[in-house]
């Protein structure tokens, strides 16, 4: 089968949606002949087969204003791009990960060509409304248009999917023309294990062998890790204990300066960027992970630290409750409550047996979302395909 898929956000970007689509795209090339859309580095279109047998198609796209890390595909033209894609790969079947413009344009382009349409919802507008200088009242319209905008883009496709059945009904909820089907981002389950090597990363980072507590992702204001900082320096009154971040974002400034103002800062590790294949040994050093984000859809960083045999403490917010079983494979805490999160960590953090059950209940949860599982429930949506035929050519007589 010849498969296309779309993604507004796509390595190089560092965000769950973009490694998605990435993962999915080299697990599908076992059998299939793959295609990813996806922006460009620079401003110009161009294409070329990746490392992993991607075929990729590059869109010219410029940076994101404020965040030059993220790129975008501009719309002028973007339609005649989509256009050309498709007739140069004349896939059985197009797989889009956002309703942004690229994602956009192919769905249009696939509709016009007959094409099967699968979409996979990543979004949540809180990951992009908190950004917006606009008060409580327009981010509230923000907020509602941006799911009408949503449900516009994904009324066009065949197949409707999220990563959780709290994301499903989320998006059924904000207008999203149902049913949409609930199928899991997956997990590598032989990438993240308990015994994964971590005296090298250790090393390389300067962590100590004491109590650790972890967070791995974008360091941004959505992820609430002014919460965290706030609950560790409270950790810190009973327990010589270390915080580890892992990743890089718009809050690193704000957050080291706020460890200064806690008197924490000599216990906190900002180790910026750190290379996939390095990311099991992060999990491996800690105790216990921690997630304080209320826009999470599934949060692939908590599956990873589930599948590495490690607790989580996590928000009771959005889809997280989903993974994180109170008293089974963690604690969930109330969003935003620093002192509740921090009893919460002291309670594992000082109970190594307990913390080692919860761990070993949070592999069998991550095990329940092995990839294979995530890869075989697409290959079956696609064939389903053909949905619909070919709009019919318009005859034109004199």
């Amino acid at each position: 089968m010849r498969i296309l898929i779309g993604a507004d956000t796509y390595a190089p970007h560092v965000n769950g949606a973009a490694y998605f689509a990435q993962r999915l795209a080299v697990a599908l090339t076992a059998r299939h002949e793959v295609h990813v859309a996806a922006p460009s580095t620079d401003i110009r279109n161009h294409a070329g087969m990746s490392s992993d047998g991607v075929v990729e198609h590059r869109v010219r796209s410029l940076p994101v204003p404020g965040h030059s890390r993220f790129r975008f595909c501009p719309p002028l033209g973007l339609r005649a791009a989509a256009r050309r894609i498709l007739d140069e790969v004349q896939p059985d079947v197009v797989h889009v990960q956002s309703h942004f413009p690229l994602c956009r344009a192919l769905v249009d382009a696939a509709r016009e060509r007959g094409l099967f349409v699968v979409a996979t919802n990543h979004f949540m507008p809180e990951n992009l409304i908190h950004y917006l200088p606009i008060g409580n009242a327009g981010r509230t319209r923000a907020h509602e248009w941006a799911w009408r905008d949503a449900a516009r883009v994904f009324a066009k496709a065949d197949i409707v999917t999220a990563p959780t059945p709290y994301a499903a009904a989320l998006a059924v909820f904000s207008g999203v023309s149902g049913p949409v089907l609930p199928i899991s981002c997956g997990i590598d389950l032989t990438r993240f294990r308990e015994q994964a090597p971590v005296a090298e990363f250790r090393w390389a980072y300067s962590l100590a062998h004491k109590p650790t507590i972890t967070y791995v992702g974008r360091l941004d204001a959505e992820k609430n890790l002014d919460v965290v900082m706030r609950a560790f320096a409270l950790v810190r009154r009973s327990l010589d204990a270390q915080l580890l971040l892992v990743g890089t974002g718009s809050e690193d400034r704000a957050l080291r300066s706020l460890a200064g103002e806690l008197g924490v800062a000599e216990h906190v590790t900002f180790t910026g960027f750190v290379p996939d294949e390095d990311l099991p040994s992060a999990y491996a050093a800690s105790t216990v992970f921690v997630n304080a984000g209320t826009a999470e859809l599934q949060s692939l960083v908590t599956l990873e630290a589930m599948a590495s045999g490690r607790p989580v403490i996590g928000a009771d917010a959005a889809a997280l409750p989903h993974l994180v079983r109170n008293e089974e494979t963690g604690y969930l805490f109330p969003p935003g409550d620093a002192v509740v999160l921090a009893e919460r960590l002291l309670r594992v953090l000082c109970d190594p047996e307990h913390a080692e059950e919860l761990g070993r209940r949070a592999r069998a949860v991550a095990e329940q979302h092995d990839q294979t599982r995530t890869v075989s429930a697409f290959e079956q949506l696609y064939r389903i395909r053909p949905a619909r035929e070919a709009p019919a050519p318009v005859e034109v007589t004199a």
